[in-house]
Protein backbone atom coordinates (compact mmCIF):
# COMPACT_ATOMS: atom_id res chain seq x y z
CA UNK A 1 0.00 0.00 0.00
CA UNK A 2 1.50 3.26 -1.01
CA UNK A 3 0.84 6.46 0.88
CA UNK A 4 0.37 9.62 -1.10
CA UNK A 5 0.63 13.17 0.11
CA UNK A 6 -2.56 15.04 -0.03
CA UNK A 7 -0.96 18.53 -0.21
CA UNK A 8 1.61 19.72 -2.67
CA UNK A 9 4.35 21.97 -1.32
CA UNK A 10 4.48 25.54 -2.61
CA UNK A 11 7.81 26.55 -4.07
CA UNK A 12 7.23 30.28 -3.44
CA UNK A 13 8.96 32.66 -1.02
CA UNK A 14 6.97 35.08 1.12
CA UNK A 15 8.32 38.64 1.08
CA UNK A 16 6.04 39.90 3.85
CA UNK A 17 8.65 39.65 6.59
CA UNK A 18 11.30 41.27 4.40
CA UNK A 19 9.15 44.35 3.80
CA UNK A 20 8.60 44.66 7.56
CA UNK A 21 12.35 44.67 8.16
CA UNK A 22 12.94 47.27 5.44
CA UNK A 23 10.18 49.47 6.85
CA UNK A 24 11.66 49.28 10.37
CA UNK A 25 15.11 50.20 9.03
CA UNK A 26 13.63 53.13 7.14
CA UNK A 27 11.89 54.43 10.28
CA UNK A 28 15.07 53.95 12.34
CA UNK A 29 17.23 55.96 9.93
CA UNK A 30 14.63 58.71 9.59
CA UNK A 31 14.45 59.14 13.37
CA UNK A 32 18.21 59.06 13.95
CA UNK A 33 18.99 61.42 11.07
CA UNK A 34 17.32 64.29 12.95
CA UNK A 35 20.13 64.14 15.54
CA UNK A 36 22.83 65.02 13.01
CA UNK A 37 22.35 68.81 13.09
CA UNK A 38 21.57 69.94 16.65
CA UNK A 39 21.61 73.63 15.74
CA UNK A 40 19.65 75.23 12.96
CA UNK A 41 22.05 78.13 12.54
CA UNK A 42 23.83 78.39 9.22
CA UNK A 43 27.28 79.68 10.12
CA UNK A 44 30.21 79.47 7.71
CA UNK A 45 33.25 79.51 9.99
CA UNK A 46 36.52 80.93 8.69
CA UNK A 47 39.38 78.50 8.05
CA UNK A 48 42.61 78.20 10.03
CA UNK A 49 45.53 75.78 10.11
CA UNK A 50 45.58 75.46 13.91
CA UNK A 51 42.69 74.21 16.04
CA UNK A 52 42.40 74.53 19.81
CA UNK A 53 41.83 71.38 21.89
CA UNK A 54 39.49 73.33 24.21
CA UNK A 55 35.82 72.43 23.67
CA UNK A 56 33.81 75.06 25.58
CA UNK A 57 30.29 74.19 26.71
CA UNK A 58 29.07 77.77 26.28
CA UNK A 59 28.94 79.20 22.77
CA UNK A 60 28.16 82.62 21.29
CA UNK A 61 27.05 82.58 17.65
CA UNK A 62 27.14 85.54 15.26
CA UNK A 63 25.34 84.78 12.00
CA UNK A 64 25.97 86.44 8.63
CA UNK A 65 23.29 89.08 9.35
CA UNK A 66 24.98 90.06 12.64
CA UNK A 67 22.44 88.55 15.06
CA UNK A 68 23.67 87.07 18.33
CA UNK A 69 22.74 83.68 19.79
CA UNK A 70 23.92 82.04 23.02
CA UNK A 71 23.92 78.33 23.81
CA UNK A 72 24.96 76.58 27.05
CA UNK A 73 25.63 72.85 27.07
CA UNK A 74 23.43 70.91 24.67
CA UNK A 75 20.63 73.48 24.58
CA UNK A 76 19.53 75.07 21.34
CA UNK A 77 20.93 78.55 20.63
CA UNK A 78 18.67 81.33 21.90
CA UNK A 79 18.54 84.74 20.23
CA UNK A 80 20.01 87.59 22.27
CA UNK A 81 19.62 91.29 21.52
CA UNK A 82 22.87 93.15 20.89
CA UNK A 83 22.30 95.53 23.80
CA UNK A 84 21.69 92.67 26.28
CA UNK A 85 24.66 90.51 25.22
CA UNK A 86 26.83 92.16 27.89
CA UNK A 87 24.28 91.22 30.58
CA UNK A 88 24.11 87.62 29.36
CA UNK A 89 27.90 87.26 29.33
CA UNK A 90 28.08 88.84 32.80
CA UNK A 91 25.54 86.33 34.12
CA UNK A 92 27.52 83.47 32.58
CA UNK A 93 30.72 84.78 34.18
CA UNK A 94 29.05 84.93 37.61
CA UNK A 95 27.54 81.46 37.31
CA UNK A 96 30.77 79.80 36.11
CA UNK A 97 33.29 79.41 38.91
CA UNK A 98 35.61 77.06 36.99
CA UNK A 99 36.87 79.74 34.58
CA UNK A 100 35.91 77.77 31.48
CA UNK A 101 36.20 79.40 28.08
CA UNK A 102 33.39 80.55 25.81
CA UNK A 103 33.59 79.74 22.09
CA UNK A 104 32.71 82.47 19.61
CA UNK A 105 31.29 81.02 16.37
CA UNK A 106 31.28 83.94 13.93
CA UNK A 107 30.31 83.61 10.28
CA UNK A 108 33.07 84.44 7.81
CA UNK A 109 30.91 87.27 6.40
CA UNK A 110 30.64 89.04 9.78
CA UNK A 111 32.64 92.28 9.95
CA UNK A 112 35.75 91.99 12.09
CA UNK A 113 34.51 94.78 14.38
CA UNK A 114 31.50 92.72 15.56
CA UNK A 115 33.78 89.85 16.56
CA UNK A 116 36.05 92.25 18.45
CA UNK A 117 33.02 93.70 20.29
CA UNK A 118 32.11 90.22 21.58
CA UNK A 119 35.74 89.53 22.56
CA UNK A 120 35.86 92.87 24.41
CA UNK A 121 32.66 92.03 26.31
CA UNK A 122 34.28 88.78 27.37
CA UNK A 123 37.45 90.57 28.48
CA UNK A 124 35.41 93.09 30.52
CA UNK A 125 33.76 90.16 32.36
CA UNK A 126 37.08 88.26 32.79
CA UNK A 127 35.96 85.45 30.51
CA UNK A 128 38.43 83.49 28.42
CA UNK A 129 37.17 83.58 24.82
CA UNK A 130 38.05 81.13 22.04
CA UNK A 131 37.39 81.92 18.38
CA UNK A 132 35.96 78.87 16.59
CA UNK A 133 37.27 78.04 13.11
CA UNK A 134 37.10 75.10 10.77
CA UNK A 135 40.23 73.27 9.59
CA UNK A 136 41.67 74.48 6.32
CA UNK A 137 42.38 72.14 3.45
CA UNK A 138 46.00 70.97 3.48
CA UNK A 139 48.19 72.71 0.94
CA UNK A 140 49.83 70.60 -1.71
CA UNK A 141 53.59 70.61 -1.28
CA UNK A 142 55.99 71.22 -4.17
CA UNK A 143 57.09 67.55 -4.11
CA UNK A 144 53.57 66.22 -4.55
CA UNK A 145 52.91 68.46 -7.59
CA UNK A 146 55.81 67.04 -9.61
Amino acid sequence: MSLKRQHDMMAGFSMASMTDVVFLLLVFFMVTSTFVFPTALEIDLPQSRQQTPVKPATRVFIDSVGSYYVSRGDTAPAAVASDSLALVLGAIAEADTTGAAIAVHADAAVPYGKVVEVLNLGAENSIKMVLATRPSAPKASADSIR
